[in-house]
């Protein structure tokens, strides 16, 4: 019983510390994706449009990454690199979805998100298109 507490801790471990790095790397994503420092224009700024778009991405990748957990091996180590390998993916196509939007709209998408105080509407289109990535994702996953 012990045994089993130990290696599932570390489990539990490793895939905690596995889903917090990708989802700084999608932070990273937003980050390069929009114009300006995001963590100034999201804490300093109290840009909306920026913490919208990157709530929605966080809580994309955190879905991807859930369901890749819940479907992996038992294998911890398979288990790991499958979640790995599905997390990436959601993430690049997150931002394939992102730049398809920002060819099919006037000016750079990046730029109109995070242009004002206000709430640019487009804000709510990225965060629907990076929501609907992942939950593509997550049943393809599955």
């Amino acid at each position: 019983m012990i045994n089993d507490i130990l290696a599932e801790s570390g489990a539990l471990l490793a895939y905690g510390v596995l889903g917090i790095a990708l989802m700084a790397l999608g932070y990273l994503v937003v980050e390069i994706t929009t114009p300006g420092k995001l963590g100034e224009q999201i804490w300093t700024q109290r840009n909306r449009g920026a913490a919208l778009i990157l709530a929605a991405k966080l809580l994309g990748v955190g879905a991807i990454v859930t369901t890749a957990i819940v479907s992996s091996e038992d294998d911890i180590a398979a288990g790991l690199l499958s979640t790995t390998v599905y997390g990436v993916l959601g993430i690049v196509l997150m931002v394939v979805a992102f730049y398809l939007l920002d060819l099919m709209t006037p000016g750079k998408l990046g730029a109109t998100v995070v242009q004002s105080e206000t709430l640019h509407p487009a804000c709510w289109v990225v965060a629907a298109a990076d929501l609907g990535t992942a939950a593509i994702v997550a049943a393809a996953i599955s």
